[in-house]
């Protein structure tokens, strides 16, 4: 009996504790899925002047993951790429990597 109320007491301080640190981690949760942008939107969001044509500037600013490809999407070397040319790159890639699997040797049967 000399315990019980010691106990309650720690219990009722934890549930406060741990319904804010679940509901921290529904806020992050949001948070992630509001920043989650479509490859179309991060295009947008990085063409600052809004012309349609993403420089390698605008797209180390706000399209990072371009960057380290800008040189092989930009074939014309044109100084800009489009959403087309992303787009085009894309799945020339994943034609490429197809294609690359299904002709990679198949491993001897045990």
């Amino acid at each position: 009996m000399r315990f019980l109320l010691p106990l309650l007491a720690v219990c009722a301080l934890a549930l406060p504790v741990q319904a804010q640190s679940s509901s921290t981690g529904s806020s992050t949760a949001k948070a992630t899925a509001r920043t989650h942008l479509s490859s179309q939107q991060r295009f947008t969001n990085a063409n600052t002047t809004h012309d349609g044509h993403l420089t390698l500037d605008q797209a180390k600013a706000g399209y990072p993951a371009i960057v380290s490809h800008f040189d092989a999407i930009d074939k014309d070397k044109r100084g800009y790429i489009t959403e087309a040319d992303i787009r085009a790159y894309h799945k020339t890639q994943r034609t490429l990597h197809h294609q690359g699997s299904s002709t990679a040797p198949k491993p001897p049967n045990s």
